[in-house]
């Protein structure tokens, strides 16, 4: 860049004028530099404007959303940042302090690092976007658990993309990274082991959405615990449990353990038993498959899977009963299961049949 700037001045004209002070002065590389400037400016922002409307253009003729991207890639182009640029390269006219150049350097490279950091992430996020944000619903709003997992992907990427740009600009200022990387790699090894309960929630939270064993709004037991799922964080889940309180838990525990997913549930399935008294006539036993039938037939939204006399209890005669409620929600289950017990009370009250409890006869013999 200097030997340019040299054979530059090598070819203008000497511009020698008396300046109070300041004695003859060669305005030459001060004219030199300030066209470049000016010149290198408008270039920039002439380019910049032509390649962002010609994209523009043809951005209308495609479906693909690609091509956005790209325009607010090139969007977000800083100004100030091609600006600086400009007037490095036209300071390059001028013998300039070492540490000055050394300073402007560093403020150079660590602008342009920025600008192609932002370029970047913007490609991250529409990636992230595309294929991790998802509307698993259909309802038209993208997953909270996707955005999330979106949210720590751009996030590691921007750490990741500024660690590299660091280094990048120290090299280039000409300090040693080598043993720089080396003791940041033996420092990660460090905070890794110390931190490994931190990183094993996060991990666990890339498992999380990456099996889908539930989503924000579903209902989950987990252990002798339960609640509906509020937010899916990147190091602990929080669920919202029957009293109302707030569940905290690791999603590395989540991992690990036996998780129930009610939401998921289509319909339940209940098994119930109830005993009728020894002295019930026989034809009246027979009768009572019939009747829960009967009953369940004329409950909507239930269905009898079967009925059976099974058990010669110790004072009852035990029947079982299974049958679906077509419904995931519980409180629907509960008003089917309380209607048949309503019914089969009623039928029994009118067939004369009594339910059994537990009792115990004795059979006093007299002597004589």
């Amino acid at each position: 860049m200097e030997s340019l700037a040299t054979t530059t001045l090598a070819y203008l004209p000497e511009m020698i004028a008396s300046v109070p002070y300041f004695g003859e002065v060669n305005f030459a590389p001060y004219v030199a530099a300030g066209g470049l400037f000016i010149g290198l400016s408008v270039l920039f922002k002439v380019v910049l404007v032509l390649v962002l409307s010609r994209l523009q253009y043809l951005s209308k003729k495609t479906t693909t959303d690609v091509d956005d991207v790209i325009i607010d890639a090139l969007s977000s182009i800083r100004a100030w940042v091609y600006t600086l640029v400009s007037f490095y390269i036209a300071l390059q006219f001028f013998m300039l302090p070492e540490l000055v150049q050394k300073g402007l350097t560093a403020v150079v490279l660590f602008a342009v690092v920025w600008q192609c950091i932002e370029i970047a992430l913007c490609f991250v996020e529409y990636g992230a976007m595309r294929f991790l944000e998802k509307d698993e619903d259909g309802d038209g709003e993208v997953d909270p658990n996707s955005a999330t997992a979106s949210h720590l992907v751009t996030l590691i990427a921007r750490i990741a993309l500024w660690a590299f740009g660091i280094i990048f600009v120290l090299s280039n200022l000409g300090i040693e990274v080598t043993s720089l990387i080396a003791g940041l790699g033996i420092g990660g090894i460090a905070v890794a082991f110390a931190l490994q309960g931190v990183l094993s929630d996060l991990f666990a939270s890339f498992s999380i959405y990456a099996d889908k064993p539930f989503r924000i709004g579903d209902y989950i037991v987990l252990g002798a615990d339960s609640g509906t799922v509020e937010k899916i964080g990147v190091k602990t889940t929080r669920l919202r449990t029957l009293q109302g309180e707030e569940l905290v838990v690791s999603n590395a525990e989540l991992t690990t353990a036996r998780v129930q997913n009610f939401k998921k549930m289509q319909e339940r399935r209940s098994s119930v038993q109830f005993g009728i008294t020894y002295e019930t006539p026989h034809e009246k036993v027979k009768e009572i498959n019939g009747v829960v039938a009967r009953i369940f037939e004329a409950i909507d939204g239930a269905r009898l899977d079967r009925v059976h006399f099974t058990t010669f209890a110790d004072s009852a005669l035990l029947f079982d009963v299974v049958f679906y409620v077509e419904s995931p929600e519980y409180a629907v289950f509960l008003d089917k299961q309380e209607q048949f017990n309503f019914e089969l009370m009623d039928k029994f009250a009118e067939m004369g049949i009594d339910f059994a409890y537990p009792t115990q006869t004795l059979y006093l013999k007299k002597e004589v």
